[in-house]
């Protein structure tokens, strides 16, 4: 077990722990006390979007875990899991800022055993969107998830909305398995100049981060269509097209309009719906979105 320095201002001691005995040791002592526990779930690199979740979990609970974890079950074979960033003394000084209660920064031989064989699965919602070029991503998100739902048993855990399919993802999976406990979605939070905050944004040049400003920019004018009353999803899909096709760093993985619920691809704008996009630029694959909510008729 490792402790971070005294967090004055929250007059609490941080502790960073390795092994699943260690986490439900310390939340066993937290249920005895009646406290309540929220969990924000992460594989580091720590930002302000992530820094969103914590204070919205702190703000609810009474004690928050946030998990450090570059889970390798979700990389595709020529993923970026080797260059994925990592920095824990970061991430700590921000969980602990933050006022989160305890890190959870386990090695892959703590959470997946060397025979480990057992998986969770969803066979509706992952075929789209970003399942349709990571196809084994969704089934490592459901199981590294499950897994820290089961050793840390929190009243509430926090997901963003930039990963937007995994939000609806991992909200499925918690009805399907009954899950006692709530998941509570957060809004993007971007750069000032529009960019959402990811974690890949530090692999992009000065050029690439420039030209990354085409998925907010295209979306914007999607959201512009919206607004002014648009309910054709092909013209809405049109128009964020031809909009990242002036971008010559952007290369487009998908553009999709589908229902917020079901994930499915629509025809007519009605009810909630996602607006979501993958782009390449150079190298480095970023997604973004919104979510539009028309009323029913």
């Amino acid at each position: 077990m490792r402790y971070t320095k005294m967090c004055t201002e929250k007059g609490i001691i941080m502790k960073i722990v390795e092994t699943i005995q260690e986490v439900r040791e310390q939340v066993k002592e937290w249920r005895k006390q009646g406290l309540s526990v929220g969990l924000v779930p992460t594989m580091g690199y720590l930002h302000e979007g992530h820094k969103s979740l914590i204070d919205c979990a702190v703000s609810e609970n009474d004690k928050v875990v946030v998990s450090v974890f570059v889970n390798p079950m979700q990389f595709g074979p020529k993923e970026d899991l080797a260059s994925y960033p990592r920095d824990l003394d970061r991430d700590a000084a921000l969980c602990e800022n933050a006022g989160a209660d305890l890190i959870f920064h386990p090695e892959p031989e703590e959470m997946y055993h060397e025979d480990f064989s057992s998986f969770v699965d969803m066979n509706t919602l992952t075929g789209g969107l970003c399942g349709k070029t990571r196809p084994t991503h969704f089934r490592g998100v459901c199981t590294v998830v499950s897994k820290l739902f089961h050793i840390v048993t929190p009243d509430k855990a926090y997901f963003g909305q930039k990963d937007a399919q995994q939000l609806a993802v991992i909200r499925h999976m918690v009805s399907d398995l009954n899950f006692g406990l709530e998941i509570v979605g957060c809004p993007i939070v971007r750069e000032e100049d529009g960019l959402a905050k990811s974690s890949r944004n530090t692999y992009l040049n000065e050029d690439e981060r420039k030209a990354a400003l085409i998925l907010s920019k295209s979306l914007g004018k999607g959201k512009a269509l919206l607004e002014a009353g648009e309910t054709d999803a092909a013209k809405l899909k049109a128009v964020i097209e031809n909009t990242l096709a002036t971008e010559p760093l952007a290369s487009v993985d998908y553009v999709e309009v589908v229902d917020w619920d079901s994930l499915k691809p629509i025809e007519i704008v009605n009810g909630s719906v996602l607006v979501a996009i993958a782009v390449y630029i150079g190298k480095t694959r970023l997604i973004d979105n919104i979510i539009w909510q028309k009323e029913m008729r």
